[in-house]
């Protein structure tokens, strides 16, 4: 039996791609669930595929799959349901399976209005999705009303079966690392708090369940042996448990992973010893769900957190060189521009390094969704509209499109006009231990001043000026190779072509074989028409196409028509390796 699982599309653009791009872990566990017991699974990434249905037919063709099985999280359901068309259009008889969290709650709206959803998976669906696809193996006549966990139809009418009890040991679930290569894990299931405006409640029902620090790590590891680096951290909570948390970062530390990653925490879960381990394993950022600076919104998101804790968490998560991102959700029941003037001066407090501001939405599952649609009388039929989501303020008259548009503009305004003020007050625990981590932190974040995402936004003002002085610093905890790389980079753009020069062999000297620094170097030199020099600086890299387009300038400035003409001989050979 060949199996397809599909993480489906959306219907709108996203700014920042990486938002969607990533395929659910519940996926993965899946798939190696299906793989170690015996069954073929490929995994199709149609993140990106809404303009592209071709590419999805040739898929479907190509892979000829009797089962196909989709992760729905809400927002991706029409692109689930438009290739569940396109699945049954190719082939008739081939099982479509809906799945997710999306699916959970809207089990009963797909299966009354979508014939071309035949089962749904609800909860966990490792067990659940084994056991179906073992039924459908049999092809058994009888409807498979024995599967917990389950929906269907049942004599035409929408039917669940019993809910699944959770899986008690989730180490013992087979290791997704040994069949697919992710950049995101996850420590937890489940997490304990309520915040109406999120449907783990429902879903995990706030139990939370872990992965042993041995798991989870020996997970990384594979992966990294696969020659991945970065890793995204996905937990709602990944620091519940304070002593396995530090667990996990020792055996990191151990094991020379030399990993970055980047998790989510609540400001009420992180204590300096655990920020520290947290550091020295490879974190890079922590995000944290602030939500509002009112603490009559947050008091209605259920979001059970003082400002103290706040600010306390947020002062720490900086001294120990770990970026410290904010999470805001405006356009709330009651939310007035007082109640902004809040949430900016609660900003102003914690002075985030990275913060996102999101308009509220409705999404079933959530308490906010189930009051919705007791006050207003509408059904989950809503959904039939083809649209992704629905933002509260659409729901309520007190509230209009143009005054919540304008909270955010507000809110984001006031944050990026903050932004230099934040990062030149940045204070770092003294630690000699930790100085090269904090030069890391700092040339990191001067980048996104130089040459990252703050200096593309008009918002952001005295960008380079900031790059500068966070350059500055990182060098003055450790030689910092980025520091050194960044700060020639922006002297070049300043024409401060001396001084670039300057920290670029400075650079040099302490990082002998890097291509970066030498690039820089040599262009520097060509603009102060010591070409020469930058040729010497290019000739030990005969085998990098940037050295070698240089080398080719270097050569036609200098008069040289025989060494241009080899240059550009060797650069074309490059070219077409």
């Amino acid at each position: 039996m060949k199996i397809l699982l599909v993480y489906p599309y959306f219907l709108d653009n996203r700014i920042n791609e990486e938002d969607v791009s990533a395929v659910p872990m519940g996926l993965y566990y899946i798939g190696a669930m299906l793989r170690a017991n015996g069954y073929g699974v490929d995994l199709l990434n149609g993140y990106n595929l809404g303009r592209a249905p071709h590419r999805i037919y040739q898929v479907l063709g190509d892979k000829r799959p009797d089962v196909v099985g989709f992760s729905i999280l809400h927002a991706n359901r029409w692109g689930g349901i438009d290739i569940a068309r396109m699945v049954k259009k190719v082939n008739p008889k081939a099982c479509v399976v809906f799945g997710g969290v999306g699916a959970t709650f809207l089990w009963k709206h797909f299966l009354t209005h979508f014939p071309q959803v035949d089962y749904v998976v609800r909860g966990e669906g490792e067990v659940s999705f084994l056991e179906l696809i073992r039924h459908l193996e049999q092809k058994k006549t009888a409807p498979p009303t024995h599967i917990d966990g389950i929906a269907f139809r049942k004599a035409g009418t929408p039917f669940k079966t019993r809910d699944r009890e959770p899986v008690a040991d989730l180490d013992s679930l087979p290791m997704p690392a040994d069949h697919f290569s992710f950049q995101h894990l996850s420590l937890t299931r489940g997490c304990p708090a309520g915040c109406t405006f999120c449907g783990s409640p429902a879903f995990w029902k706030r139990r939370v369940r872990f992965h042993s620090a041995d798991y989870f790590v020996t997970q990384m590891a594979r992966l990294r042996k696969k020659g991945i680096t970065f890793f995204f951290v996905s937990d709602d909570t990944f620091t519940l448990k304070r002593e396995l948390v530090i667990a996990i970062c020792r055996r990191i530390i151990a094991a020379h992973l030399d990993i970055v990653w980047v998790a989510i925490s609540r400001v009420d879960c992180v204590d300096e010893e655990m920020l520290g381990w947290m550091r020295r394993a490879g974190c890079t950022q922590i995000s944290y769900g602030v939500e509002s600076g009112s603490r009559k919104i947050r008091d209605l998101y259920r979001k059970r957190i003082s400002d103290a804790a706040i600010c306390r968490a947020f002062d720490m998560t900086v001294r120990f060189g770990i970026m410290a991102r904010a999470y805001f959700i405006y356009g709330a029941p009651g939310e007035t521009d007082q109640t902004i003037d809040e949430s900016l001066a609660l900003v102003r407090r914690i002075r985030p390094l990275s913060a996102i501001f999101y308009i509220l939405d409705l999404f079933p599952g959530t308490a906010l969704y189930d009051d919705f649609k007791q006050r207003s009388g509408a059904t989950d039929d809503i959904w039939l509209e083809r649209v992704e989501d629905m933002l509260y303020f659409e729901t309520d008259d007190a509230m209009s499109r143009e005054a919540v548009l304008a909270f955010g503009k507000r809110l984001r305004e006031g944050y990026f006009a903050s932004l230099p003020d934040f990062a030149a007050r940045i204070e770092l625990v003294d630690q000699p231990d930790l100085y090269p981590l904090h030069a890391d932190f700092l040339s990191r974040l001067a980048l996104t001043f130089s040459h990252g995402d703050f200096a593309m936004n008009p918002l952001v003002k005295d960008c380079l000026a900031t790059a500068v002085m966070l350059f500055e610093r990182s060098l003055a905890y450790h030689p910092d190779h980025r520091a050194f790389w960044g700060l020639g980079l922006v002297y070049q753009h300043l024409r401060r072509f001396e001084d670039s020069v300057a920290i670029l062999q400075q650079g040099i000297g302490h990082h002998k074989d890097s291509v970066d620094l030498h690039l820089a170097l040599a262009n520097s030199l060509m603009r102060l028409n010591r070409h020469p020099e930058a040729r010497l600086c290019l000739d030990r890299f005969p085998d990098h196409p940037q050295a070698v387009e240089l080398l080719v300038r270097c050569c036609r400035f200098m008069g040289d028509r025989e060494g241009e003409q080899t240059w550009r001989s060797r650069l074309k050979r490059l070219q077409q390796r």
